[in-house]
């Protein structure tokens, strides 16, 4: 269920934590039960912040931030991490081929 909130309380307020538990209220004034948690320190809400959040009403699911729900900022932080990777790999074949290769020479000058 889509629903509009406003933040009415921070459990991070005044401390150096980046652990926020942000209490909502509800566009029909009653603040809901469950917290909307978010671990960051970059950009976090602010109290009287109005956010769209997606919730389960029977509490199956735990709620997110509905602009978050949908990761399309962590695709490109997986064809980053696919790239670096087969770049790493890559190279250590590489590196392993011209070790080979020098071993196998330093061989030939020995048996001679």
């Amino acid at each position: 269920m889509r629903e509009s909130v406003v933040i009415v309380a921070d459990t991070a307020a005044g401390t150096s934590s980046n652990n926020h538990r942000f209490t909502l209220r509800g566009t029909d004034g009653r603040e809901l039960e469950e917290k909307l948690g978010f671990d960051g320190d970059a950009w976090a809400p602010e109290v009287g912040d109005r956010l769209d959040v997606i919730r389960d009403p029977e509490g199956a699911v735990p709620m997110e931030q509905a602009d978050d729900v949908d990761a399309a900022g962590r695709l490109g932080g997986l064809i980053g991490g696919t790239v670096t990777w087969t770049l790493m790999a890559v190279l250590a074949g590489w590196r392993g081929h011209v070790r080979r290769r020098r071993d196998s020479d330093s061989l030939v000058y020995q048996l001679l």
